[in-house]
Order: structure tokens, then C-alpha cells, then sequence
């Protein structure tokens, strides 16, 4: 398994994440969820919900991104049928703490057996689907690896295999950190992910670029997996730039392991 300690505790960790603390009231269609997950600390969920019997994926958000921003965005999921719900992460939006990496795939299990029991007590589909953008592709790669019997497929939206290859394109300075090991575990995770996998990635991402997706899409040890390029969509841009071609290939591929 991947050990970053070595990063947490390094200067990087200043350059990987970008918390915000704004957080509105929900809209009539969604409600929120706050989850322990350490002594004193408390991460925020939204649940955003169109029909009891939509699928609902489990969405993990982009660095400098929280729940609220997802009011809105949401409107697009449901427009098609899916339910969504989002999390945050430590000291992101409402939720408290300090973000690590560590902290990041730790909590990533708490938070999905809080939504599990939550969408049981409500009486929600039990089917879960797994999403991960940006950043939130670790934990979402983290889930799909240690509990694949508990999601009907994995969806990475502007992801990477691993934060070290983006440590390193974006130059961040991490010490006398060797990335070497980190990478190599990652991958080995990677090899290991079975679930039916779904990878969404801009042509012209320069933040993360596109080789990116490719080498995570080629590492996968799914069976059933594919990859869709965005034509001429960037990383904060890829869902409005290339809508359609978005919404077809999520729609298409849940309801082809439904």
C-alpha cells in the first residue's frame, strides 16, 4: 500500500491542497450528512437526490472544490437519472481538520459505510457507484481496490495513477522524499482493480495531463474498462466543453452494469 507519511510531512503537502470553507444550505432536493472520522474531526456529505430508484454514485470532488459547488452541477446528473452524492474532505467546506494524504484514503472507508447506512435507512438503492475526479481519484482508487465487492464500477473523471507523477510535472518541491516506492505501490493497486472502469480525461489537460489517464487506463486490471478523451477540454472545463460526449459515456456505461 502506499505510505505518504514521507509527503504529509514534506512541503508538498502545502502545494497539493487547496481547502476552502465555504458551505451554503442545501437546495430542497438534497440534504447533508456529517461523519466522524477521527477525535474531533468531521467531514460533510450531500446527498442529492431525483427518484428512489436512480442509481446513486458515490462522488469524491476535486482539489479546491466542496459540496456546494455541486448544487448545481448536480441538475446534470439527475437531468439523467442518476443520484449523486458528494463528500468533502478535512477542513474542505463544513468539515473540520487538516487535510493530508494520508488522511485522504483513510477516511475514504468511513465515509462510504456512513453513505452506505444512510441510503439504507432512507431506503435507497443499494447499488453505489464509484466516482472520483481530480484529486478525488485517490480515494475513489482506494475504495475500488479494498472493497470491489461493494461498488458496480469505478468512474475516474481528470485523474492520475498516482500524486507522485503530478508532484513531479507540476514541480512541487518535496524534499529528500523518495517518490519512487509511492509511485510503484500505486501502481500495483492499480493492477489489482477488477471492478468495470470507466476513465473520463480531457485532450488538453495541462494540470494533469492526458498520459496520465493513458497509464492509469493501461495499468487497470479491469477486464471490462474504457477510456473516453474530451475533444479540446482542459481540466476545470471537461464537462461543459464536451457535455454530451460526458453524460453519454457515464450514462452508457452505468446503465450497461446495471
Amino acid at each position: 500500500m502506499p505510505d505518504y507519511t514521507g509527503i504529509d510531512n514534506s512541503p508538498a503537502r502545502e502545494y497539493i491542497f487547496y481547502p476552502r470553507e465555504y458551505h451554503s444550505a442545501p437546495p430542497y432536493y438534497a440534504f447533508d450528512l456529517t461523519v466522524p472520522v477521527d477525535e474531533d474531526v468531521s467531514i460533510t456529505c450531500r446527498f442529492y437526490k431525483g427518484n428512489d430508484s436512480w442509481p446513486w454514485i458515490l462522488f469524491f470532488h476535486g482539489n479546491g472544490e466542496v459540496v456546494s459547488d455541486y448544487d448545481e452541477l448536480s441538475l446534470f446528473y439527475i437531468k439523467r437519472k442518476l443520484n449523486l452524492v458528494v463528500t468533502d474532505y478535512r477542513g474542505y467546506g463544513a468539515s473540520t481538520g487538516e487535510p493530508t494524504l494520508t488522511d485522504l484514503v483513510r477516511d475514504a472507508p468511513v465515509l462510504f459505510h456512513a453513505v452506505k447506512k444512510e441510503l439504507a435507512n432512507k431506503g435507497q438503492r443499494q447499488s453505489l457507484w464509484l466516482m472520483g475526479r481530480s484529486l478525488g481519484s485517490m480515494p475513489a482508487i482506494e475504495l475500488a481496490y479494498h472493497h470491489p465487492d461493494q461498488f458496480k464500477g469505478l468512474i475516474i473523471e481528470s485523474g492520475f495513477p498516482s500524486v507522485v507523477r503530478l508532484i513531479l510535472h507540476l514541480n512541487i518541491p518535496a524534499g529528500a522524499i523518495e517518490l519512487e516506492p509511492i509511485y510503484d505501490a500505486c501502481i500495483e493497486m492499480i493492477r489489482s482493480i477488477t471492478l468495470p472502469t470507466l476513465v473520463i480525461h480531457g485532450e488538453y489537460d495541462t494540470l494533469v495531463p492526458l498520459k496520465e489517464a493513458e497509464d492509469l487506463y493501461n495499468n487497470l486490471g479491469a477486464p471490462d474498462k474504457k477510456l473516453v478523451i474530451i475533444d479540446a477540454a482542459d481540466h476545470n472545463d471537461i464537462m461543459f466543453v464536451g457535455l454530451n460526449q460526458y453524460f453519454a459515456a457515464l450514462h452508457a456505461f452505468i446503465n450497461s452494469h446495471g
